[in-house]
């Protein structure tokens, strides 16, 4: 690090590198896929950056991963952080062609992809003919450069002349395509010390991943910033709550970030399996990205003890809830209250503010400095502000001491399990079957899920409603879209309500769901 400052590290996106000259020796990363010390992950990113550059690659440029919970997966973003380039991760549950599409959009020289994934992201190629460059993780896949051969050969010494890079992950659109949140002002991440919300202890604590490095809370919170941090991450494959369980005692973990539906799986796990597992080591657990319900929280508390913390924020910027065990237990049921830097209001349709305990659209103030924006889309961009406030849609209250409780959103997005989807996407499959006349994709209330995706249909004549059609549907949708976006259920109905200007009434559908 040329005995860089930590101030240094932080504003070129050293602070890997700078962690590295600390704790070299200490795990960095641990998965099933490999392990990586903090000197070893640090060589690697600095490898990538120069097998990247010698591609042509200057700052500002932009490079594309799909990938699996694993080291390369970690390496291509400290690569990125130091590089001056950005980043976008992509969900490896994704189509070909979605794949293709948002590599494509945010014009991607490089191309990243996991060999383990099988031939989507070999036929993404197809949709993306801009990309000079791409690289195989974990094994061969044909067109593409293994990685682990293309920066073999470079230096593995920090480059000397680090530029801030900065990430770009796409969020699903109501018009049916993705759209990447982009920042041309990041704000760098901070390492978080003891007196941190975090209270990350570097060189000891571990955090447990327990959600896809695409996601933009796990990327934020499981991977960056305990990296940057000082402390090691163990990435899970895949979610299962036992193996949680396993990991957190075999890797004294510390840290780690949920969704409410762990929560709920955790908690039917039978008793001797709970009790099998020691998971004293523990100090903080946060959730988020979806409501959590009120008695699912309580006995997680009971089980976990104090340690669990819940957040309100957006991938866009804003926002500042967080709220602490103890704080809930006297609320139960917020989300928290921000702190006086951070200014959230509470609109009616109109546009005007409400009174506490009125029910209305939640709007966050955007931060000054790194606002985002929609990739290529103004017009998106400028539809999501109230003048210097976004909103996401969702619905909630201010209690009179000015903590937020959440009630709902507006009927267009659906969050099943901590993951968003639009059902315009859903309509757009559904209608293209012959049968359908007419579709409306809702969320319907789910315990385990928060939300579960539900389709309801209006057929054409000559075609009658049943279960198997109802399954045929289901697995008609399966072909052209990410499975955790197709329905779970499929309703029939002679006519779908839609306005005069020939709009869904979404609404009105859902209503008839939600008590």
């Amino acid at each position: 690090m040329n005995n860089y400052t930590l101030e240094d590290a932080v504003a070129t996106g050293m602070c890997i590198a700078w962690q590295a000259e600390r704790f070299p020796e200490v795990m960095a990363v641990s998965s099933r896929y490999g392990e990586r010390t903090f000197a070893a992950l640090n060589s690697n990113a600095n490898r990538l950056v120069r097998c990247l550059r010698e591609a042509g690659l200057e700052a500002g440029d932009a490079i594309a991963v799909v990938a699996r919970n694993r080291p390369e997966f970690v390496e291509v973003m400290a690569a990125g952080m130091r590089s001056g380039l950005r980043v976008t991760p992509i969900n490896f549950h994704l189509k070909a062609d979605e794949i293709g599409y948002i590599v494509d959009n945010c014009e991607a020289k490089v191309f990243i992809a996991d060999a383990s994934l099988g031939t989507a992201p070999i036929a993404a190629l197809d949709f993306a003919p801009n990309v000079r460059l791409a690289l195989a993780i974990g094994g061969e896949m044909p067109g593409f450069e293994p990685y682990s051969h293309a920066i073999a050969d470079f230096s593995g010494e920090d480059i000397q002349d680090p530029v801030l890079g900065s990430r770009m992950l796409y969020t699903s659109g109501t018009t049916g395509r993705p759209k990447g949140v982009y920042r041309k002002d990041r704000i760098p991440e901070q390492p978080q010390g003891e007196t941190s919300s975090y209270a990350f202890r570097a060189g000891e604590d571990r955090v447990l991943v327990t959600g896809p490095g695409y996601h933009a809370a796990p990327l934020l919170i499981d991977i960056i910033t305990p990296l940057v941090s000082g402390v090691g991450i163990v990435m899970m494959d895949k979610w299962d709550a036992e193996e949680t369980l396993r990991l957190i005692q075999e890797h004294r973990i510390t840290h780690s970030h949920m969704v409410a539906t762990m929560f709920h799986r955790l908690l039917h796990l039978p008793e001797a399996v709970r009790q099998r597992y020691d998971i004293s080591s523990l100090r903080r657990v946060i959730h988020g990205a979806a409501p959590c319900p009120v008695h699912v929280k309580q006995a997680m508390i009971d089980w976990f003890g104090p340690i669990i913390w819940e957040y309100y924020a957006a991938t866009e910027g804003g926002g500042g809830f967080l709220v602490g065990s103890e704080e809930w237990l006297r609320k139960p049921g917020t989300v928290g209250k921000p702190g006086p830097e951070f200014d959230n209001r509470i609109l009616d349709d109109e546009g005007n503010p409400v009174p506490p305990g009125t029910i209305g659209t939640i709007y966050m103030r955007a931060p000054a400095h790194g606002r985002f924006e929609y990739y290529k889309d103004t017009k998106k961009t400028d539809g999501s502000y109230r003048g210097d406030y976004f909103t996401l849609g969702d619905m909630g209250y201010f209690d009179e001491d000015g903590y937020l409780f959440l009630t709902g959103r507006t009927a267009e997005l659906i969050i099943s399990g901590g993951v968003n989807i639009y059902p315009v996407e859903v309509d757009n499959e559904l209608l293209k079957h012959p049968g359908v006349h007419d579709a409306c994709t809702i969320g319907a209330p789910s315990e385990e899920w928060g939300e579960e995706v539900k389709s309801v249909v209006c057929l054409k004549p000559g075609y009658t409603a049943s279960p198997l059609l109802a399954e045929e549907l289901i697995e008609w949708t399966r072909q052209h879209l990410a499975a955790f976006k197709c329905p779970r259920s499929v309703d029939f109905v002679d006519s779908i309500p839609r306005s005069e200007a020939g709009k869904v009434q979404r609404k009105e559908i859902r209503a008839r769901y939600w008590p």
